[in-house]
């Protein structure tokens, strides 16, 4: 397939919309407060990048940096931790606000819940979180990781105590290995993937994920910046971008910011759905062998669908060049800027937006996303360099050029 910029502005059906109930913002605090029970919580930082924003004729970049969450490089911990302690809460006839961290790993706890095993698929960064979770509870876990994963993710989840494994299978195959594993074994599956029975756990990754827009929505206030004009988001299933979505839709109502979706063309399952706007999903089947790991998914997340196609209002499709120039852009930005060390899933909405504004064969998308020097853009970086490997050879060595304009 050659690669190409595409866009699809949703066409919203008439009829009843999905309604926000499990992202508002009584329940981000709710999510937040968790977190923050965890001792080594810290707020991430947004980085405002006023010379890039000059240097691409906008008026203002801001981007989450979630490399420094938790100590594990990437965002995905703040679901795998909010669902996995739910999950617990429960199972104790508890509610979340009633076990903080501290009581979760007490040992009466610990006792009174016995072994669980937890499972989930992976590319990396979600299977680290769970891994992560399960050994800070005193837990166990089995990751299941789709073909052509990294080496070093991989080790990186078995450094949390995890039986983890790269499989033969792509991501959604993957999925459902870890589905039937957990179904024959009596163990705990861990996804952020939903479907017809399995809800419960995706909504409470989703609502973990709040988390790290509710910090960018008190960071951006606390710089002067009451809305961003614009929210650029990556996804794979779409759970994340769902995430923020909602967050911001409730924070905002009407007058929330022009919401961007952006996949990489190879798994692009969200555009392949806007695009067809009849009601279905439409999955990408096949490697998937996209630079983005972490947006190799082939199949949306239904609880997500439903938000984005609600409140989302701009769907692209893009070359996987854009997140090498976003790493690159990132990780050298103009004199005054803080660098921001951002993974391939985590700067492709970066380097979209700037292959957009200084490409001219895209001047069409860019009218179309309203994007000019008045706009005022948050970006979410959501991983730092987990495969250290090919963050060199991409940012160091030159591999994906980008210095080609092409012709879309």
């Amino acid at each position: 397939m050659k690669e190409a910029f595409k866009i699809v502005q949703f066409e919203r059906k008439e009829g009843e919309t999905f309604t926000l109930d499990i992202l508002n913002t009584k329940i981000s605090k709710e999510v937040m407060s968790f977190h923050q029970s965890f001792p080594m919580y810290t707020k991430t930082p947004l980085r405002e990048m006023k010379n890039l924003a000059r240097e691409l004729g906008v008026g203002g970049i801001y981007v989450k940096d979630e490399s420094y969450r938790f100590g594990l490089n990437a965002f995905k911990v703040l679901g795998g931790s909010y669902a996995i302690g739910n999950y617990l809460a429960k199972k104790l006839n508890k509610t979340i606000d009633q076990m903080p961290y501290e009581k979760l790993i007490s040992e009466d706890i610990r006792k009174e819940l016995g072994d669980i095993v937890f499972v989930t698929a992976t590319d990396g960064n979600h299977g680290r979180g769970v891994a992560w979770t399960a050994r800070q509870l005193k837990q166990k876990s089995v990751v299941f990781m789709p073909k052509g994963s990294s080496q070093e993710r991989l080790e990186n989840i078995r450094a949390e105590g995890a039986e983890a494994s790269i499989t033969e299978l792509n991501y959604d195959e993957a999925v459902r290995l870890a589905n039937k594993m957990a179904e024959e074994n009596g163990w705990v599956m861990v996804q952020d993937t939903a479907w017809d029975g399995y809800e419960d756990i995706p909504t409470w990754i989703i609502q973990g994920y709040s988390t790290m827009g509710y910090e960018a929505y008190e960071q951006l206030i606390a710089l002067g910046e009451e809305r961003p004009t614009h929210i650029f988001l990556q996804a794979g299933v779409g759970s994340m971008a769902s995430a923020i979505t909602g967050l911001y839709s409730s924070f905002y109502g009407e007058n929330r910011p022009i919401i961007t979706i952006v996949e990489p063309n190879k798994a692009d399952c969200l555009y392949r759905t806007a695009e067809a706007n009849d009601g279905q999903l439409r999955i990408v089947t096949g490697d998937m062998d996209t630079i983005m790991a972490g947006l190799a998914c082939g199949e949306p997340c239904t609880i997500g669908w439903n938000i984005l196609k609600d409140y989302a209002d701009n769907f692209i499709s893009c070359p996987d060049f854009t997140a090498a120039e976003g790493m690159r852009i990132l990780g050298n930005p103009p004199k005054g800027d803080e660098k921001v060390i951002s993974g391939e899933s985590g700067a492709v909405t970066l380097g979209c937006v700037a292959e957009i504004m200084t490409n001219p064969h895209l001047k069409y998308i860019k009218e179309k996303l309203n994007l000019d020097e008045h706009s005022k853009i948050l970006f979410f970086s959501t991983e730092g360099d987990t495969d250290k490997a090919n963050y060199q050879d991409i940012v160091w060595n030159g591999k994906y050029p980008s210095y080609e304009k092409k012709k879309f």
